[in-house]
């Protein structure tokens, strides 16, 4: 179901309880949240505190155990695998700090990877044009292991950016990156967000990326503890 919004994300109530060795586990416990279309959240917090999972959950990668998820107007509680996964690609782009490339394609492949799931005719030709607004264009035919760390990155920014998401999730993009490196991709990342008019969510031990955000939720034991 489609619901005529402003609202980009909207949790109500969202709860998710998963299953360890342990029992039961509960990652996150009551979360209600509103972001406009086109704000940019930075969301900070201490290790464990379900700063990912909320992420997981609003991308449709976990399903919530209770409450109420709408993004860009999409019901996700009754969706089906296949459903949620044609969700994704017309409206969510996803940053890992693990890069997560194809090792055995080339830089434009990687990042034409979504568009082609999705059937674009233009798969290429829009791969290669992200690939040059991140400064790669030179780069399109190297392999992930022929790239630095940053420039990996910067790929998974161009495959994230290439689908034009509404909404992008990125999850500690500059965890893996030594501090100039991971200086260029944020100010890259925020360059790309702003030319789209993407809505951004952005999950970081660093106060000084939080800081760059119009808004900043903390997170602590899988509860919103502060959003201003």
């Amino acid at each position: 179901m489609t619901e005529q919004t402003n609202t980009a994300i909207h949790l109500n109530a969202v709860e998710l309880t998963l299953t360890s060795n342990a029992g039961k586990v509960n990652i996150l416990r009551g979360i209600d949240l509103a972001v406009e279309a086109g704000e940019t959240i930075g969301v900070v917090g201490p290790s464990g505190s379900g700063k990912t999972s909320m992420l997981m959950v609003i991308a449709g990668l976990e399903k919530v155990s209770a409450g109420k998820i709408t993004i860009a107007g999409h019901d996700l509680n009754g969706m089906s695998e296949d459903g949620l996964a044609l969700f994704r690609q017309g409206h969510v782009g996803i940053v890992f700090q693990d890069f997560h490339l194809v090792p055995t394609m080339t830089a434009l492949e990687n990042a034409a990877m979504p568009l082609e799931f999705a059937g674009r005719a233009d798969s290429f030709e829009r791969a290669r044009a992200e690939l040059d607004a991140v400064g790669l264009g030179h780069r399109i035919d190297h392999y992930p292991g022929q790239l630095s760390g940053g420039e990996q990155q910067r790929v998974a920014l161009a495959r994230a950016f290439a689908p034009e998401p509404g909404i992008l999730l990125a999850d500690e993009p500059t965890g893996n990156l030594d501090g100039d490196t991971g200086h260029r991709i944020m100010d890259l990342l925020f360059s790309l967000k702003k030319r789209c008019n993407t809505t951004m969510m952005l999950v970081t031990h660093q106060p000084e990326l939080a800081e760059r955000c119009s808004r900043t939720i903390h997170m602590l034991d899988g509860k919103i503890s502060h959003d201003g």
